[in-house]
C-alpha cells in the first residue's frame, strides 16, 4: 500500500536516532542525561489541590476551543507579559501543548500552491523537527535557513532570494531560539514581518522558552507586530506551561493569531484535534495567572547558567556561548556525533548532537549543527556542577 512518500522520507526523530547512535555502548559510569529538555523544576504547588476539586469534570466533554474562562487567562497573560490586547473568543485557541499547534496549523494554513507553484515552508536550521514534519505532511517544500554564528545564531529569511520568498507561505521562527538560546531583537522581529508583508507569507513564532531568560523578557512577535502595524491575519504566535511551569506532562498551550486564523485553526481542530479534559483547563486557567512560580523557576536557570559560565567560559567563545535564554548549552566540540558518543562511553553523559536537529545543506555549504552539542540545563543544579566539570575533562582536555 502506499504511503505519503513526503512524510516517510524524513529522517527518524533526533532522539531515536540518539538511541540508535548509543545502541550497544555500555555507558561510563551513572553519569547524567542531558540529552532532552524535560523541565524539572518545581511546578506550582496548589495543582493537586484544583484538580480534586474538579476530578468529576472528566466525566464531561470539554469545550474543543478552550473553556471561556482558560481563554480570558491567556489573553490576560498576553496582555501582562507583552502589552498586547486579544480577543479571548476569537483570537486564542488553547492546545495540547505548543506541538500540537506548530504541526497543526501548517496543516490548516499552507495552501496548495503559492503563486501557481509548490508552496515553501521556511525554517531555521538546526530547528525543532516538528517544523520539518508539517512540511511534509502539508505537501511544502522545506527551505532550511542557517541560523550559524555568521548571523548571530539566527536565521535570516533575507538571504532566500526573491524567488524563494515569493514561494514562501509560512516562515518558522524560534525565539528564544532551541538549540542555541538565542534571543530575536524587536529589529529582527520587525524585519522578517516586512518580508512577509512583500511576499506575501505568515510568520509562526515558536516562544515556548520565552520565560526562561536572564536580563530582559524577550520580545514577542505579537508586541511587534502591534508595534509595526503588520497584518494580525499574518502572525501566528504559539507558547505552552510546558517550560514556563514545568509541566510538560499537562499537555497545554495555545496558539494566539488574528481571528480568521484562529477560525481555520478551530475547524481543523473540530475534526481532528482533541481538546483538553476540563480539569486540566481549570488547572491551566489557574497556572497562567501565576507568576510566582515562574519566578522562581527563572532564578534557578540563572544559577544553572552561571555555573556553566564558569566551568566552560575559558574555553572561548568559538567553543562555548554563554545562552542568553532557553534550557540548553549549545557547544562546538568538533564533530558532534563523536564527542556524544564519547561522552556516553567514558562518563555515561547522555547528549544530543547538534546534527540530529538540522537538516541537509547544499554541496559544498557548512553544516550550522553538526560540530555541536545540545546540553540541556533541566537536572538537579548539584548534578550539573558534577556533568560540567566531567564535560570539560572529557572533550576539552587541556584547554
Amino acid at each position: 500500500m502506499q504511503v505519503n512518500e513526503r512524510f516517510s522520507e524524513l529522517p527518524a526523530y533526533p532522539f531515536s536516532r540518539l538511541r540508535a547512535h548509543l545502541g550497544g555502548v555500555e555507558p561510563g559510569g551513572r553519569g547524567l542525561d542531558m540529552s532532552i529538555g524535560d523541565p524539572r523544576h518545581a511546578p506550582p504547588g496548589f495543582i493537586a489541590a484544583v484538580l480534586l476539586e474538579t476530578v468529576d469534570a472528566f466525566g464531561r466533554y470539554p469545550p474543543n476551543a478552550g473553556t471561556p474562562e482558560l481563554l480570558a487567562a491567556i489573553s490576560r497573560w498576553l496582555d501582562f507579559r507583552y502589552g498586547v490586547t486579544v480577543d479571548p473568543e476569537t483570537r486564542v485557541l488553547a492546545l495540547n501543548g505548543s506541538r500540537e499547534g506548530l504541526f497543526g496549523a501548517c496543516l490548516a494554513l499552507c495552501p496548495q500552491s503559492q503563486k501557481g507553484r509548490r508552496p515553501i515552508v521556511a525554517m531555521p536550521n538546526p530547528f525543532y523537527q516538528v517544523y520539518a514534519g508539517a512540511a511534509a505532511a502539508a505537501g511544502a517544500d522545506p527551505a532550511l535557513v542557517p541560523a550559524a554564528e555568521d548571523t548571530g545564531f539566527l536565521p535570516d529569511f533575507g538571504n532566500l532570494g526573491r524567488e524563494i520568498l515569493d514561494r514562501t507561505a509560512i516562515a518558522y521562527i524560534c525565539s528564544p531560539s532551541n538549540p542555541q538560546g538565542t534571543v530575536a531583537s524587536l529589529d529582527h522581529m520587525a524585519e522578517l514581518l516586512r518580508l512577509a508583508e512583500t511576499h506575501d507569507f505568515r510568520v509562526f513564532a515558536d516562544e515556548c522558552y520565552s520565560e526562561l531568560y536572564r536580563g530582559n523578557p524577550p520580545p514577542g512577535i505579537l508586541e511587534c507586530a502591534e508595534q509595526v502595524g503588520a497584518n494580525p491575519e499574518r502572525v501566528v504566535a504559539f507558547n505552552s506551561l510546558s517550560k514556563r511551569s514545568n509541566l510538560p506532562g499537562l499537555r497545554s498551550g495555545f496558539v494566539a493569531g488574528g481571528p480568521k486564523t484562529i477560525g481555520h485553526l478551530r475547524k481543523l481542530r473540530a475534526y481532528g484535534g482533541a481538546p483538553l479534559p476540563l480539569p486540566i483547563q481549570r488547572v491551566s486557567e489557574r497556572v497562567w495567572a501565576d507568576e510566582d512560580h515562574v519566578v522562581a523557576s527563572r532564578a534557578e536557570y540563572v544559577r544553572k547558567y552561571e555555573l556553566a559560565d564558569s566551568v566552560f567560559s575559558g574555553l572561548g567563545p568559538q567553543v562555548y556561548r554563554s545562552p542568553e535564554a532557553g534550557l540548553f548549552l549549545w557547544i562546538r566540540a568538533g564533530d558532534g556525533e563523536r564527542a556524544v558518543l564519547t561522552l556516553w562511553r567514558r562518563a555515561g553523559i547522555r547528549a544530543l548532537p547538534g546534527a540530529y536537529l538540522a537538516g541537509p545543506v547544499g554541496p559544498g555549504e557548512p553544516d550550522p549543527a553538526g560540530p555541536y552539542v545540545r546540553l540541556s540545563l533541566t537536572p538537579p543544579r548539584e548534578s550539573l556542577a558534577t556533568a560540567f566539570r566531567a564535560i570539560r575533562n572529557t572533550l576539552f582536555a587541556g584547554h
